[in-house]
């Protein structure tokens, strides 16, 4: 899939979204990148993410993120079967969470 929507404009997005430093500059650049649904759906998907990760079962997940049972099934593809990029940050967050 990377190869097939890699190009310069999603290259140059990326380069920007690794120059914020703090949680307001995302909510800042976010705010005017997104649109608030757009953002709440980006934050249900990884809150799903998270909670498929703990093993919690599909139920639990669409009670609590309010998603679909058929998207949770696509996060769980991803997590199970994607590029890693869940996983990668899950497993980022859950180090920093020891840390803390």
């Amino acid at each position: 899939m990377k190869n097939k929507i890699r190009d310069e404009k999603l290259d140059f997005l990326f380069r920007a979204i690794l120059t914020l430093e703090t949680i307001e500059e995302c909510y800042n650049f976010f705010e005017d990148l997104c649109t608030v649904s757009e953002l709440q759906e980006m934050s249900r998907r990884m809150q799903a993410a998270k909670m498929l990760y703990e093993n919690h079962i599909y139920s639990e997940i669409a009670q609590k993120t309010g998603l679909s049972t058929a998207t949770i099934s696509r996060v769980n593809r991803c997590l199970k079967y994607g590029s890693d990029g869940y996983l990668n940050v899950l497993e980022k967050l859950e180090k920093l969470e020891k840390r803390r």
